[in-house]
């Protein structure tokens, strides 16, 4: 198998494309997938304190459920992403999650009971489940090896682009609020009896433009030629590449890791092949890692984090806008270095750098500390965070998997990443009550440490290679 393959790289190295202007303009339209997904997952976090008062919800068992019961969405469309992608292709789901997070975001604002609230969220979920799977392996399978680090980074950039702009729009929306004021006081107020609804509806007009755009790029041509449509492919393949020989090459190559695949299972069960078990394993443990590194606890409950740290009210939502604005300036700086430096050294770099901000962050909790000191501690965890997990978790996960079991691989991948997704955001205020914000970041923080060691020991370099490269590395175990 290793030969062809092998060969056909030789050969076209030397032409290895530059990454065309049509390669970055269908790369963005995937990624606003991303922008949704980033929106829709941090919107909640300036929303809840409002919405908790709306619907009355007091007890730790209903406030984690309100905060998590998206990602239960999130895990059933993570498990039908691979199936839909590969029966009907990327484009079409990437369709599909749009409406869905069009739909569902008017109708979660506007939801006239809890429950109510709680189905709509969990079909937006559904649509992030969708775009985190088919978005970053879509922008993997058209970018040239070269920019391919960079590209899949652009979904993450894009994640963050959401966030920040969750978070501003929920800080343009919350009207000012007397500092201490009861529960009572504040039901009859703009923000929880209209505000948070228009936190939630915001996000369908991005969602509209999705849908919009997505409909002008094209299907991934490596599932063109899964499925024997080679002339489309190549089609396409002229396009990214800006070149017949590139086509031709890049055609050839995915043929020959098609045509060796093709004896090998296609289903659930292929990811428990010899050499795909221990890729099937670095996914999972990335995908868990990037959740229980705790960053989106700074997230989803951060006003309840900076309202620990003797942050007040109405300071607190310009705060969160300043820990968006930080995590977007350090994927940007991500994406400069991501295809430089490699994807390992950066993830190490990055499982340190957490561990020890949320170790020192403890300790200030621990020492009575708040203020200042608790909020720097808080942006070195999420540049560090933007700057390696955040994006190369997606990257790796794209990466890593052979070609026929890359969509049921990052499938795989993803569900894990919701399901621990789940734990840790149902779990935050049960752990943050017995533990205390100290105790809390110490386990968050030592969890990082121990991510840094499976990295140093497992996590392969993906730096460079083509996608078929890395297939016929899996394949020899």
């Amino acid at each position: 198998m290793h030969g062809p393959v092998a060969s056909l790289r030789a050969s076209n190295s030397p032409h290895a494309p530059r990454a065309t202007g049509y390669v970055w303009g269908i790369a963005l339209v995937a990624a606003l997938g991303g922008l949704l997904f980033g929106y829709d997952w941090v919107v909640i976090g300036g929303a809840r304190q409002f919405f908790e008062i709306y619907f009355h919800l007091a007890s730790a068992e209903t406030v984690g459920w309100a905060n998590s019961c998206a990602l239960v969405g999130c895990f059933a469309g993570s498990l039908i992403a691979g199936t839909l992608g590969n029966r009907y292709g990327r484009k079409p789901v990437l369709l599909i999650s749009a409406v869905l997070f069009a739909v569902s975001s008017v109708l979660t604002g506007w939801a006239s009971s809890f429950s109510m609230f709680i189905l709509w969220r969990i079909v937006g979920g559904v649509a992030i489940g969708l775009s985190s799977n088919i978005s970053p392996l879509y922008i993997a399978e058209v970018s040239p090896a070269s920019h391919r680090g960079r590209l899949v980074s652009l979904n993450q950039f894009a994640v963050v682009v959401g966030i920040l702009l969750a978070q501003i729009v929920n800080w343009r929306i919350a009207m000012p609020v007397p500092e201490h004021a009861s529960n009572e006081a504040l039901l009859g107020t703009w923000n929880v009896q209209l505000g948070w609804r228009w936190m939630f509806t915001a996000v369908a007009v991005p969602a509209v433009i999705f849908l919009a755009a997505s409909f002008a790029i094209p299907e991934s041509p490596r599932w063109l030629l899964v499925r024997g449509r080679t002339e489309q492919a190549l089609r396409i393949l002229r396009k990214i590449g800006g070149s017949e020989e590139y086509a031709s090459a890049e055609s050839l190559t995915i043929s020959a890791a098609l045509k060796d695949e093709e004896t090998q299972t296609v289903s659930w069960l292929g990811l428990l092949q010899p050499g795909v078990r221990t890729v099937l394993l670095v996914g999972i443990v990335l995908a868990v890692l990037q959740q229980w590194s705790g960053i989106n606890i700074l997230f989803n409950y951060a006003e309840e984090v900076f309202r620990a740290a003797g942050l007040g009210a109405n300071q607190i939502f310009l705060d969160i806008v300043v820990t968006g604005t930080i995590n977007l300036i350090f994927t940007l700086v991500a994406m400069a270095v991501v295809d430089r430096i490699g994807r390992r050294p950066l993830m190490l770099i990055g499982c340190i750098g957490i561990g020890v901000s949320h170790l020192l962050a403890g300790f200030a909790y621990h020492a009575g500390e708040k203020g200042t000191p608790v909020l720097i501690l808080t942006l070195c965890a999420i540049a560090c965070y933007a700057m390696t997990l955040a994006p190369l978790t997606w990257v790796l996960i794209s990466e890593i998997f052979p070609n026929r079991l890359r969509s049921l691989g990052v499938s795989a991948a993803v569900s894990a990443l919701w399901i621990s997704s789940f734990a840790l955001t149902y779990s935050f205020p049960f752990i943050n009550r017995s533990l205390g914000s100290a105790g809390s970041f110490f386990t968050y923080g030592a969890i990082c440490l121990a991510g840094a060691a499976f990295v140093f020991f497992l996590v392969p370099e993906t730096k460079g290679r083509t996608l078929e490269e890395l297939e016929a590395k899996t394949s020899r175990g």
